[in-house]
C-alpha cells in the first residue's frame, strides 16, 4: 500500500521540534498550538512508516531516523527561504530581499557602515544578516552572499577576492599601564592573553601562517570574537584582532608589529545562478568596494 507524501507544514513541525526540543517550543516558534505540532509530527511518522520521537518524562527524545532525516529537512527549509526571497523581486527590479551571512566580527564592526550607505542608494531591497562563524552553505542557499575569510572553493560559485586583513596583537592602554608594555616575546610571559576556546577557522588560517598557538596560552578563552574584542576594550589582557577594526579605538594600542604581523584572506561569494538578479548584483558590487575599502585599512604599515 503506497504511503501518502509528507506535506511541507509536517517536515517545518519536525525540523522546529528538533531545533527546540519540544513540542512546546516548536509551537512557539512557528506560532501553531502545541497539539497542532502533535498532529503534524503524528503524520510525518505515518506517512515516513518511521518513529520520530520516543517519549519520555525528560520530553522528546529524538530517534536515528530523526536525526537521519534532520539534513533533508534543513535543505528543505533553505530551499523554501530561497524560494521566497527569489519570489520578492523580479530579477531586473530594485527591490526584494538578499540574504547576507557574514563571521559575527564582519557582521557586527564592519559591515553596519557598508549597508547603511547601500540602503541609502536601494532603500527597497531588504537585507538578512545572519551572523555566524559557522561557513553556510551557498549551494544549498543557506544565504545569497557570504563574506568569507577564506578562498570559497566550489566551481558553482562566483568567488571575488576582497583583499588582505591585517591581524595584530593589541591591548588596551588601561591594561599596559598596569602591566607594562612587552617589547620583546619573552615579555609576553605572565601577561593575561586572550584567545580562542575551540578552533575557528581564523586559527586554522593563523596556524598555516606558522602562528603556533595553542588553547592553554590563553587567561581568557572564547571563540565569540565580539567578546574577545570587548575584553580587550574593558583592559582584560593582550590579544589578536583585526587591525582594521582596532586602529579605529586610539586607546587600543599595537604591540610587536614586527613580530606578530599576519595577514588572512577576505572573498565575496554567491551562486553563480544569482549574478543575473538585480538585487544580488547591486549588493555583491557595493560589499566588494565597501570591504575593500576597509582591507585597505587593514594592512600593516
Amino acid at each position: 500500500m503506497a504511503r501518502d507524501e509528507p506535506k511541507w507544514e509536517t517536515y517545518r513541525s519536525f525540523l522546529a521540534v528538533m531545533t527546540q526540543g519540544s513540542l512546546s517550543g516548536a509551537a512557539r516558534q512557528l506560532n501553531l498550538t502545541q497539539p497542532t505540532i502533535g498532529r503534524h509530527i503524528d503524520a510525518l511518522e505515518a506517512d515516513l512508516g518511521l518513529a520520530l520521537f520516543s517519549r519520555s518524562q525528560s520530553g522528546l527524545i529524538a530517534t536515528q531516523a530523526a536525526r537521519e532525516l534532520l539534513p533533508h529537512a534543513q535543505a528543505m527549509a533553505s530551499a523554501a527561504d530561497a524560494l521566497v526571497r527569489a519570489s520578492s523581486g523580479a530579477d531586473a527590479e530594485e527591490r526584494g530581499t538578499v540574504r547576507l551571512t557574514a563571521s559575527v566580527m564582519v557582521g557586527g564592526e564592519v559591515l553596519p557602515p557598508i549597508l547603511t550607505a547601500f540602503r541609502e542608494k536601494h532603500p527597497h531591497i531588504a537585507i538578512e544578516l545572519v551572523l555566524s562563524d559557522v561557513t553556510a552553505d551557498l549551494l544549498r542557499r543557506d544565504a545569497d552572499i557570504a563574506v568569507r575569510m577564506l578562498r570559497p572553493r566550489q566551481e558553482a560559485l562566483l568567488a571575488r577576492k576582497i583583499g588582505r586583513i591585517g591581524l595584530g596583537v593589541h591591548a588596551h592602554r588601561r591594561y599596559l599601564e598596569k602591566h607594562g608594555t612587552p617589547l620583546t616575546l619573552a615579555d609576553m610571559a605572565g601577561h593575561a592573553m586572550i584567545g580562542y576556546d575551540k578552533q575557528t577557522a581564523v586559527v586554522q588560517a593563523l596556524r598555516k601562517l606558522g602562528m603556533p598557538l595553542k588553547r592553554e596560552m590563553f587567561a581568557l578563552r572564547t571563540d565569540a570574537d565580539l567578546a574577545q574584542l570587548a575584553a580587550l576594550r574593558a583592559g582584560f589582557g593582550i590579544g589578536f584582532m583585526q587591525l582594521g577594526i582596532a586602529r579605529r579605538d586610539p586607546d587600543l594600542v599595537h604591540i610587536l608589529p614586527r613580530l606578530f604581523n599576519f595577514e588572512i584572506e577576505m572573498w565575496l561569494a554567491m551562486h553563480k545562478d544569482l549574478s543575473a538578479t538585480r538585487r544580488m548584483r547591486l549588493l555583491f558590487d557595493h560589499l566588494a568596494e565597501g570591504l575593500a575599502a576597509y582591507a585597505a585599512t587593514s594592512r600593516a604599515r
